[in-house]
């Protein structure tokens, strides 16, 4: 390990700044401080940012990172920084590289040897966590769950052994969906509370167990954004092919998710990193170089 220190000494740094996830009330001094001296504002959407800009009367020149455009958008950031520039990285709402792209040239920053620093702000998963009434610790952050049908299923069976609280981001377009397939996986009793539109004027803490959950969302109109928390199993149950896995190579782990479910080997990395509880990027990294032995 070892600490990280700028290997560039011209001055450049790039700031991840948390901004309100919806009351501005929520913006801290050194947020608008850092964003008023800043050479450049990163954001994902410009025209919510510069809404936020002209609220707190800040005049530094956006330009524009979005999952669209990582490529474009990071080599002009990391040219910036090579200039000696400051970067001051925002998302929509919220702390950048949380279910955002903000994570992506974060990384790059880091290799090239800039100095990144974060600057704290509104969080909207820890928001619901602390306010929910669950257990605050452990919890599992996981954010959104994929949008197909049968990887979903995949990562609930995981999910659902784990005995920390869990967290979770969804759009309300597909909360109902949603909500029907944690109660199909975890159970009808499993305790839920949907947060909604927090720290906006019409903040809601819906809470009660999956079943009455499905039964809200089928009988309201859905709006707003949502971070779910949700209990964890408190009854977890080994099973043998639970771990089946364990006495097996990452690659051949890999190789017979592909053939079971008929996948390519970017889905299956993606399930065995689940499963194991790895960092996606190992996995790859394990399929790949055993590949070239």
């Amino acid at each position: 390990m070892r600490a990280q220190q700028s290997a560039i000494a011209n001055g450049a740094k790039l700031y991840l700044v948390g901004t309100p996830i919806g009351n501005l009330e929520d913006m801290t001094y050194r947020a608008i401080r850092i964003l008023g001296e800043a050479d450049f504002i990163a954001a994902e959407d410009t025209r919510n940012t510069i809404k936020l800009c002209n609220h707190f009367d800040i005049k530094t020149s956006l330009i524009s990172y979005h999952e669209h455009n990582l490529q474009k958008g990071g080599e002009k950031i990391l040219s910036l920084l090579a200039e000696g520039k400051t970067v001051a990285l925002v998302s929509d709402a919220g702390m950048p590289c949380i279910s955002d792209p903000g994570l992506d040239i974060s990384v790059k920053a880091i290799e090239a040897g800039f100095d990144v620093v974060p600057v704290p702000g509104a969080n909207a998963a820890i928001s619901a966590l602390v306010a929910s009434g669950l257990p605050t610790q452990p919890f599992s952050f996981y954010g959104f769950l994929s949008r197909q049908k049968k990887e979903r299923a995949e990562q609930l069976k995981i999910l659902k052994q784990k005995e920390e609280t869990l967290l979770f981001y969804e759009a309300p377009h597909r909360l109902k969906e949603t909500i029907r397939a944690f109660e199909a996986a975890f159970g009808p009793e499993r305790k839920v509370v949907l947060a909604r539109e927090l720290t906006k004027r019409y903040e809601e803490f819906l809470r009660g167990t999956l079943a009455e959950a499905v039964t809200w969302v089928e009988t309201n109109e859905v709006r707003g954004e949502f971070c779910l928390v949700i209990e964890g199993n408190s009854n977890v149950i080994e099973e043998a092919q639970d771990s089946w896995w364990k006495d097996i190579s990452i690659q051949s782990h890999v190789e017979l998710i592909m053939e079971k479910e008929d996948i390519s080997s970017k889905e299956a990395i993606r399930l065995v990193a689940l499963e194991r509880e790895m960092a996606k990027r190992d996995v790859y990294q394990a399929y790949h170089v055993k590949l070239k032995e």
